[in-house]
C-alpha cells in the first residue's frame, strides 16, 4: 500500500512495503466497487472564450513618447486593470489596448516589491475577469495563461502548477505554462476559467523559470499601497531565485539565500519559516525545529510556520510532538485542509487507522478535490479490510482510490492502490487494469509488478505471471522473495 503525505510546501511519499504481506490473506474476499462520478472540467477553447475578453495589452512610454516595453493585463472586476509593477516601472505613460483600441491608464495602486499593481482605465468599457483564490490549489492542477507575448495579443498557453510556495494571503505559483517577454502582467487561470494569479517572465542563469503571483495580493494593493518599500531585491524577486536554487537541489545555496533575507529582515517570519524549510530539505531538522521556533516566536499565529514544524518533528522521529504542532495550528485555522491531512499522516504511523480517517475526511470536507486525501483514506479503509477482515471496506477503499484517480489520471500511487483493491476484493480484470494504468505512469512501479503476479497466479494464467515475477525481481528482489513466500508459480 502506497500512502501519500503532503506537507505545507512540498510533497512526500511513505511507501509501506511490509504492509504487502498482509493483503494475501484477503484475497478471497469479494466486494461491489461503487462508480464514481466524472465532472469534466472545461477545454481550452471554452476557457479563452469564457476569459479572453478580460485580457488587455499593456504599453509603456518614456518622457518623449517613445515605446520602452510592454506586458499583459486582466481587467478587474472593479474596472481597474491589473499587471506587473515591473512592466511600469519605468512608465512616464501608459496606455492599455483591447479590441483595437487604445486608452490612457495611470497607475492607481502599487506594490513593488511583490511586484504587483493596478490601473485607472477611465473609458475603457470591457468584460472582467471572474477571480478564484490560490489557497485549494495543489501540485499538478490543470492551468491556462492567456497573454500578449512579442505583443502577440491573447496567445493562450496551458501547463500544470509544478510547485506551490504558501505566502501571506496565498500561495506562490510556479507553472510549466509557457511564457514569454509580453506575457508578464497577464493572467493565469484555474480549470472552472477563475484568475488565480498574474504571470510572471523570468530567467535565472539562463534558465526559464515560470510564475505567477498569487490573486490574493491584487486584493491587498489598496492596503499596501503606502508600506511600500524601496529594497534592492523585491520579495517576489527573492522568491524566484528561490524556486531556481530548489529546482536544482541546490540547498547549501538555498540556505544562504533564505539566511540573507532573515538578515535583511529580522523581524518577518516568513523569512524565518522559509530558512526553516531551506534547513529541513537539506536534512537539519534540528536547525529546522530551532528556527521555526525563532518564526513563531514572532507570529505566534503563523499557522503554515506550525505545519512545518510539525513536519520537521515528524521527521526527526517526534510523532508526538508533531501531533502537538499541527493541533495547534488547527486551533488557529480550523479549515486548514493540510493540517489535517498531515495530522492524519502521523497518526497512520501509529497504525491509528480510525483517527487518520477522521482527519482526512476532515480534509476533504474543506477541499473535495484533495487527491491525496482521497489516497490515504482509501489505503486506510483497505487495511481496515485486511485487519479487521472486513470485507465491506474493500468498497470503500475502492472509491477513494478511484476519485483519487478522477482529480489525478497521472497519480501513479493510487492506481496501484486501486490494483491492490480490486485485488483485495476478487475483481482480477479491474485489477489488471488498474495495474496496467501504473505502469503505463511508470513502467518501473514494483508495486503494480506484484499485484499482477498475485492476479496472474490466482487466474492461472502462467505466462503473465512468470513475466510479471521477473519484471518484479529486477525492480525489488525483496518483493519479489515476499511474493514467492506466499505463491508457488505454477
Amino acid at each position: 500500500m502506497v500512502r501519500q503525505q503532503r506537507v505545507a510546501d512540498h510533497s512526500r511519499r511513505l511507501t509501506t512495503k511490509a504492509a504487502l504481506a498482509r493483503v494475501i490473506v484477503a484475497l478471497i474476499l469479494s466486494a461491489t466497487c461503487i462508480p464514481g462520478g466524472d465532472v469534466a472540467a472545461k477545454t481550452a477553447a471554452e476557457i479563452f472564450e469564457k476569459v479572453s475578453a478580460g485580457v488587455v495589452i499593456v504599453q509603456v512610454y518614456n518622457e518623449k513618447g517613445k515605446n520602452i516595453g510592454l506586458g499583459s493585463g486582466v481587467v478587474l472586476p472593479n474596472g481597474d486593470v491589473a499587471t506587473n509593477y515591473h512592466v511600469i516601472e519605468n512608465a512616464i505613460r501608459i496606455k492599455v489596448y483591447q479590441g483595437g483600441k487604445d486608452y490612457q491608464a495611470v497607475l492607481r495602486y502599487s506594490d513593488r516589491d511583490r511586484d504587483v499593481c493596478s490601473l485607472s482605465v477611465p473609458g475603457m468599457k470591457t468584460v472582467s475577469v471572474v477571480e478564484g483564490g490560490t489557497k485549494t490549489l495543489k501540485v499538478g492542477s490543470r492551468v491556462y495563461a492567456i497573454g500578449n507575448p512579442e505583443g502577440l495579443e491573447l496567445t493562450l498557453s496551458e501547463g500544470i502548477i509544478s510547485s506551490l510556495r504558501p505566502v501571506e494571503g496565498g500561495q506562490y505559483l510556479q507553472i510549466t505554462t509557457p511564457i514569454s517577454p509580453g506575457s508578464s502582467g497577464g493572467g493565469l487561470f484555474d480549470e472552472e476559467g477563475r484568475l488565480v494569479g498574474l504571470t510572471t517572465f523570468y530567467l535565472a542563469e539562463g534558465q526559464q523559470l515560470n510564475f505567477a503571483v498569487p490573486v490574493e495580493w491584487i486584493d491587498e494593493l489598496p492596503r499596501r499601497h503606502k508600506k511600500d518599500v524601496e529594497t534592492a531585491e523585491t520579495y517576489v524577486e527573492w522568491l524566484d531565485k528561490w524556486r531556481a536554487l530548489e529546482t536544482k537541489k541546490d540547498f547549501a545555496g538555498l540556505i544562504n539565500h533564505a539566511m540573507k533575507r532573515t538578515k535583511a529582515f529580522p523581524g518577518d517570519a516568513n523569512a524565518w519559516d522559509a530558512l526553516g524549510l531551506a534547513y529541513e530539505k537539506s536534512g537539519e531538522f534540528e536547525k529546522a525545529i530551532e528556527t521555526y521556533e525563532h518564526a513563531l516566536r514572532i507570529d505566534p499565529e503563523f499557522v503554515e510556520a506550525w505545519t512545518n514544524i510539525g513536519n520537521a518533528y515528524d521527521k526527526s522521529g517526534q510523532p508526538a510532538k508533531a501531533i502537538e504542532a499541527y493541533q495547534h495550528a488547527l486551533r488557529i485555522d480550523p479549515e486548514h485542509a493540510s493540517a489535517w491531512y498531515n495530522l492524519g499522516s502521523v497518526y497512520s504511523e501509529a497504525g491509528d487507522f480510525a483517527k487518520e480517517i477522521e482527519a482526512d475526511r476532515q480534509a476533504l470536507r474543506i477541499d473535495p478535490e484533495f487527491a491525496e486525501a482521497w489516497n490515504n483514506l482509501g489505503v486506510d479503509y483497505a487495511h481496515l479490510g485486511v485487519d479487521y477482515h472486513q470485507s465491506d471496506q474493500f468498497a470503500k477503499a475502492i472509491e477513494a482510490h478511484r476519485q483519487a484517480v478522477r482529480i489525478n489520471p497521472e497519480y501513479l500511487e493510487a492506481w496501484s492502490n486501486l490494483c491492490m483493491d480490486y485485488t483485495l476484493s476478487g475483481q482480477s480484470g479491474k485489477a489488471v487494469g488498474a495495474c496496467q494504468q501504473a505502469l503505463r505512469i511508470n513502467p518501473e512501479f514494483a508495486s503494480a509488478w506484484y499485484f499482477l503476479c498475485i492476479v496472474y497466479t490466482k487466474t492461472g494464467q502462467r505466462g503473465q505471471a512468470t513475466e510479471a515475477y521477473r519484471r518484479l525481481k529486477t525492480l525489488d528482489s525483496a518483493m519479489a522473495g515476499q511474493f514467492m513466500n506466499k505463491f508457488v508459480l505454477p
